[in-house]
């Protein structure tokens, strides 16, 4: 199984990017697909989700209307658009694949790992 993400990158306060999740090695329908961001010195955290099964999403407080999660079934591939970036969201961003939707935001639950994106934002 791999994940491999793609998409970050350096930009300023305000401004967009497009993340990708691309899963190669399980059924991708069975899956729910998370995006999880770590910055220096802090923990990892949650961002968002989306069940692959029946597109249902979440998002942490801290992104929500923000970022939106997507997928594309056809191409096994995870997106994440986020929008108004902010220094805050300065982070290396990992996808993450659960067997079940209620497993996301859980690090116990995810099956497995992508090597992670670095997402940096100037102010």
């Amino acid at each position: 199984v791999q994940l491999v993400e793609s998409g970050g990158g350096l930009v300023q306060t305000g401004e967009s990017l497009r993340l990708s999740c691309a899963a190669s090695g399980l059924t991708f329908d069975d899956y729910a697909i998370s995006w999880f961001r770590q910055a220096p010195g802090k923990e990892r955290e949650p961002v968002s989700c989306i069940s692959n099964n029946d597109g249902t999403t979440h998002y942490s407080d801290s992104v929500k209307g923000r970022f939106t999660i997507s997928s594309d079934n056809a191409k096994n591939t995870v997106y994440l658009q986020m929008n108004s970036l902010k220094p805050d969201d300065t982070a290396v961003y990992y996808c993450a694949a659960a067997i079940s939707i209620l497993l996301c935001g859980t690090e116990n639950g995810v099956s497995y790992w992508g090597q992670g994106t670095q997402v940096t934002v100037s102010s």
